[in-house]
């Protein structure tokens, strides 16, 4: 059983759509999506620095984009499932059926916007723990007013806060964890300080008419399969100001049978994360297009 999984914003990298946008078609797909959200995805994925591209408004329709693109690079495929880490949760819409690849583009250019000004209110960011146990980790967090937004598994959990708390945070490891890495974001994502977020989100929500997903939509907000797609698009709404739980998700792969987890495009952090937390199922991390031959092969084998 094969699992389709997107990642979230962090992942992108100068120049990274290059490649991608070399493959027939794809330019003038590309050029269509920018057209319709205002924004030139083929620049940001090619030319642009990394500070550019770090912009939240930029970073999250670049990466849904990415997906897109390289899903439909792939052909056809019959995952078993699908999930997305943050962001990458619209682009796991869009594969499952819930939104066409517009609604999708349109939704997450609006979520990039309505965070970006959520995150200008206060100074804030989101830092990587590596080591340490949950249990122990989470407490301590807390203690300092950060919030656990991402509880990704595999030994990861990502600490969310104004700057101030994540300097103190620097200061004042929790018990057995190894190093503290600020992360590539503008702002304290899946925290209270994407409150005003969510009710934008909400309202572009509402002009959306979400279908059930056709395989198993695996939510980050608890690791469940949801089948209702208008239950799809309420959690994409809400998880704005919520933790992330990959964790769960990882858990809820193993209990559905997966065989091979397939990463999208910018993958790598995913598969990182499953090569711990899933032993004996197999990855592959689609960066460039000379990842396609050795996934179509992975599809092969795993998918139903």
């Amino acid at each position: 059983m094969l699992v389709l999984v997107a990642p979230g914003q962090g992942s992108q990298t100068p120049g990274f759509l290059t490649e991608w946008l070399e493959l027939p078609g794809a330019a003038d797909r590309v050029a269509a999506w920018s057209d319709a959200i205002g924004l030139d995805l083929a620049h940001y994925g090619t030319k642009a620095d990394a500070d550019a591209i770090r912009d939240t408004a930029v970073a999250q329709p670049l990466l849904v984009a990415a997906g897109l693109l390289s899903a439909s690079a792939l052909g056809d495929v019959n995952p078993g499932a699908v999930a997305g880490h943050s962001v990458g949760e619209i682009t796991a819409a869009a594969l499952s059926g819930v939104l066409d690849d517009a609604a999708a583009l349109s939704l997450v250019r609006k979520r990039g916007l309505a965070m970006a000004d959520a995150a200008a209110i206060t100074e804030t960011g989101m830092a990587a723990l590596l080591g340490g146990d949950p249990e122990v980790t989470v407490p301590h967090l807390e203690k300092l007013g950060l919030t656990p937004a991402n509880i990704n598994g595999g030994g990861q959990i990502v600490a969310a806060g104004t700057l101030d708390q994540l300097a103190a945070l620097e200061a004042d490891k929790p018990e057995g964890v190894r190093r503290v890495v600020p992360l590539k974001v503008a702002g304290a994502f899946h925290t209270r300080h994407m409150g005003p977020a969510v009710d934008t989100l909400a309202e572009a929500a509402e002009a959306l008419t979400p279908a059930d997903p056709k395989v198993a939509y695996v939510s980050n907000k608890d690791g469940k399969a949801v089948a209702s797609g208008a239950e799809v698009l309420e959690r994409l709404v809400g998880q704005v100001a919520n933790p992330v739980r990959w964790d769960l998700c990882m858990e809820t792969f193993n209990e559905l049978g997966v065989t091979a987890l397939l990463e999208l495009c910018p993958g790598g952090t995913l598969t990182g994360l499953a090569k711990r937390a899933l032993p004996g199922v197999k990855t592959l991390a689609l960066k460039t297009p000379a990842d396609l031959d050795a996934a179509r092969e992975l599809i092969a084998e795993h998918a139903a």
